[in-house]
């Protein structure tokens, strides 16, 4: 039995909250405006993921002049029991930290940035 058209092209690994933090991790200046747009989501949506995040812990918000800047604390554990025992930066660690590009790129950039 295959899945039906209309709901197996709609699931995804991640969830709204996860592309939210995932966003401000890369970004901590980033305006709801922008996030929202980038995830395709309302931006009162973000405004609910973010005050959701907050309340748990997850990140808190500074005022910056009239700009919010984010701060992620990596310590605290995932939410679901399975992996409670999993701080969410192993989860920034694993979408933000990429490894250094192979040889053959990273010849050509060294060289490009020569003199």
């Amino acid at each position: 039995m295959s899945p039906s058209p209309a709901r197996g092209d709609q699931w995804t690994f991640l969830t709204n909250h996860a592309r939210v933090l995932l966003r401000i991790a890369d970004d901590p200046e980033v305006r709801l405006r922008d996030l929202a747009a980038g995830i395709g989501i309302t931006e009162r949506a973000v405004q609910i993921i973010v005050a959701d995040l907050e309340a748990a812990g997850y990140l808190t918000r500074t005022r910056v002049g009239r700009r919010n800047r984010y701060t992620i604390d990596p310590t605290v554990a995932l939410r679901h029991p399975n992996e409670a025992g999993h701080p969410v930066g192993d989860l920034l660690t694993a979408f933000l930290h990429r490894e250094d590009p192979p040889a053959p790129e990273r010849a050509e950039a060294d060289a490009a940035a020569r003199p």
